[in-house]
C-alpha cells in the first residue's frame, strides 16, 4: 500500500458537505416483536392514527413562542413480562406520539470491506511523524476497552483519534517493565473491530453522537510527541492511583512492522466528569440532549449503548475483575458550550429544555448493539457478547458494575429484578425467550444508563442546593419511572423514546425543539466526499416518500415481578 506522504490537518473544514446531516426518525418505541399479532390488530391501534402526524423539531437555545400546552399523561400500570407465553392483546396507549422527522433522510449503508479497504480503495498507511508532524500538539487523554485515546491539535483545529493495535510484531517487555506490573493489551483482529467502526458510521448522521471523520492506517515507530505524552499519562494516573495497572504497551517498543487502525472523530468538549454542573439549566440540558440522541439512535438502528465507558481510563477490565480502578467517571458523555445561557427574564417560551448554551456528545460503542435495517428480515444486527466475559456482571468494584446486572437481568426475567452477582456466573443462561443473546433489541438497557446518568448528575451537582431541590421536585414523577429500584407497583419506561414522549407531554420540551440537523460535518481531509444526499426542495424538506414509516406497537410497561 502507497504511503500518504502529506502533512496531516484536524478540524472541521470551512465548505459545507455536499448535503445536509439530518435527524433520524423518532416513531413509537420498539419493542420485541408479538410474533402472533395480525395487521388486523395493528390497524385497530390508535397509534395507527397518531403516527400519521409528522412534527418536525429542532434542538436549540434560542427564544421561540409556545406551542399549546402538552397535558401530562400519567402511565397506566401494566402487567410485568412472563416467560414464553402465549401472544397477549396489545395494551391501548392513550399517550400522544411526537414523531421526529428528518428535513431529509439519507440511510449510512454498512462498510461491506474489511478494514484494510475503505470506498473500494486500500486505507491510506501514515506514519506516526505525519499524524503528529512537528508543531502540533498531541495529548493522551483515555484507554477505552479496545484503543488508546488521543486528542491532536493544530492550526486548523482539533480531532480526537482511537488508536487501536491490529495482530502485527511488537518488541517484548523488559525486565524493568515486566516488574513494574505491565499488562499489555491483546491485539485485535479485524473481527473484533468492525462492529464498533460500523456502529460509529450509522450513528454519524444522528446529533448527539460524536462525529466520525475517518480511518486510516498508522505503521512504525513512534515520534517522540506520542512517547512523551504517554508516559505523563501514565505517571499523572499513578499520582491519582498508586495501584493502577498500565494495560497498553509503551510506545518506545514500537516495531518499523507494529500497525495501529486510526480512527479519527470530531472533537466533543470536556467530559461530564470534569464538567462542574452549578445549574439546574445543565441538568436539564445535559440529560434530555443525551435521551434525545438515543432515542433517535433507538429508531434509525434501534441502538443500545448498553455501557458508558469514560475516557480518562477508568474502563472495568474486560479479563481481569481484580484489577483495580477507580469508580465511573462519565467520560463518554461530552460536554460542549455552543452559546451563551439565557437567563430566566429573558425567555420567552415555555418549559426547561434549552437554556444552558450546551451541547452533549456521546462517545464511545464498543459494547453496544445496533440493527443498520431492523425492518429488513435479513438485516444481521452488530453487537458485542458480553457473555464473553462475565467479570462484567460479578464485580463489584464499581457502581456502574450493578447497571450491566441489571441489564443482564432483564434479559433472564423480563423485569426489574436485579441478580446478585452470583447469579451471573453461567454464560449463556436460559432467559425468558431462551440462551441469552445480546443481539436482541431490549431498549430498556438505554433507560437503564438514563437513571444511571440521572443519579451521577444529582449526586455530584456543586450550584446552589436550591436549585437541585427544585429540579428533584419537578423531576419526581420521572425518576419514579426511571428508578430500576422502584416499588412493585410502579410502572417504568421502557425506552428512551417514551423518557422523550414523558417530558413533552409534562411540558418540559416543547415539539419544536426536537428538530434539525447537523449544520456542518466535520471531516478529515483524508475523507472522501459523500454522494448527492436526497431531493431537497427550497424550504429544505426533502420529499416524504424518502422518510421511514414509523413502526407501530404498544410500549410494554417494566415492572418487578
Amino acid at each position: 500500500m502507497k504511503k500518504q506522504t502529506t502533512i496531516r490537518r484536524y478540524g472541521k473544514q470551512h465548505t459545507k458537505p455536499k448535503c445536509s446531516r439530518i435527524f433520524a426518525e423518532l416513531p413509537q418505541t420498539p419493542v420485541r416483536a408479538v410474533k402472533a399479532l395480525g395487521e388486523a390488530a395493528l390497524e385497530d391501534d390508535a397509534l395507527a392514527k397518531v403516527t400519521q402526524r409528522l412534527s418536525t423539531v429542532k434542538i436549540q437555545d434560542e427564544n421561540t413562542p409556545p406551542p399549546d400546552a402538552v397535558e401530562p399523561v400519567k402511565r397506566p400500570r401494566g402487567r410485568p413480562r412472563t416467560s414464553k407465553a402465549g401472544p397477549k392483546e396489545p395494551t391501548k396507549c392513550q399517550t400522544p406520539q411526537v414523531v421526529l422527522t428528518p428535513a431529509g433522510f439519507t440511510k449510512s449503508e454498512p462498510p461491506a470491506e474489511p478494514l484494510a479497504q475503505a470506498q473500494g480503495q486500500d486505507l491510506k498507511v501514515l506514519s506516526w511523524a505525519e499524524v503528529c508532524p512537528p508543531g502540533d500538539g498531541i495529548v493522551k487523554i483515555a484507554e477505552a476497552s479496545y484503543a488508546e485515546v488521543y486528542r491532536v491539535t493544530n492550526a486548523r483545529g482539533t480531532s480526537i483519534i482511537k488508536v487501536i493495535r491490529m495482530e502485527s510484531p511488537i518488541k517484548p517487555q523488559t525486565k524493568a517493565q515486566e516488574k513494574f506490573g505491565l499488562v499489555d493489551e491483546e491485539p485485535h483482529s479485524e473481527a473484533d473491530l468492525m462492529g464498533e467502526l460500523k456502529i460509529s458510521e450509522w450513528l454519524a448522521d444522528i446529533p448527539g453522537f460524536v462525529v466520525y471523520k475517518e480511518r486510516y492506517i498508522v505503521q512504525g515507530k513512534a515520534c517522540r510527541e506520542v512517547l512523551e505524552t504517554h508516559q505523563a499519562f501514565h505517571k499523572k494516573l499513578k499520582r491519582q492511583d498508586p495501584d493502577r495497572l498500565q494495560f497498553y504497551p509503551s510506545p518506545s517498543r514500537y516495531l518499523d512492522g507494529t500497525k495501529f487502525l486510526v480512527v479519527e472523530l470530531g472533537d466533543a468538549g470536556t467530559a461530564l466528569e470534569d464538567f462542574e454542573l452549578t445549574t439546574a439549566d445543565q441538568l436539564w440540558d445535559i440529560f434530555f440532549h443525551v435521551t434525545v440522541a438515543l432515542a433517535r439512535a433507538e429508531a434509525h438502528i434501534e441502538f443500545e449503548v448498553r455501557r458508558v465507558r469514560n475516557l480518562d481510563g477508568e474502563t472495568p477490565p474486560l479479563t481481569d475483575p481484580l484489577s483495580q480502578h477507580r469508580d465511573l467517571h462519565e467520560g463518554n458523555l461530552c460536554i460542549r458550550r455552543t452559546g451563551d445561557p439565557i437567563p430566566a427574564e429573558r425567555r420567552n417560551r415555555s418549559g426547561y429544555f434549552g437554556f444552558s448554551g450546551l451541547e452533549i456528545t456521546i462517545l464511545d460503542y464498543g459494547l453496544s448493539r445496533a440493527c443498520p435495517d431492523y425492518e429488513n428480515e435479513d438485516s444481521v444486527p452488530v453487537a458485542y457478547d458480553m457473555e464473553r466475559d462475565l467479570s462484567l456482571f460479578t464485580s463489584e468494584h464499581a457502581a456502574q458494575c450493578e447497571v450491566y446486572r441489571q441489564m443482564r437481568s432483564f434479559l433472564l426475567r423480563g423485569d426489574r429484578v436485579c441478580l446478585p452477582p452470583k447469579s451471573h456466573r453461567k454464560p449463556y443462561e436460559e432467559g425468558i425467550d431462551g440462551p441469552i443473546d445480546w443481539k436482541q433489541h431490549e431498549p430498556y438497557t438505554n433507560v437503564l444508563w438514563l437513571a444511571y446518568t440521572y443519579r451521577y448528575m444529582t449526586d455530584n451537582f456543586r450550584g446552589p442546593k436550591k436549585e437541585l431541590n427544585a429540579f428533584k421536585r419537578l423531576t419526581k414523577e420521572l425518576w419514579l419511572y426511571l428508578n430500576p429500584k422502584a416499588d412493585d407497583s410502579v410502572p417504568g419506561f421502557e425506552s428512551a423514546s417514551d423518557v422523550v414522549r414523558f417530558a413533552v407531554e409534562s411540558g418540559w420540551i416543547e415539539e419544536g425543539q426536537l428538530m434539525g440537523g447537523r449544520e456542518e460535518a466535520e471531516r478529515s481531509i483524508l475523507s472522501v466526499l459523500v454522494d448527492d444526499g436526497p431531493n431537497v426542495d427550497e424550504t429544505g424538506i426533502a420529499d416524504l416518500s424518502l422518510r421511514r414509516t414509523p413502526r407501530r406497537s404498544c410500549p410494554r410497561i417494566v415492572q418487578k415481578a
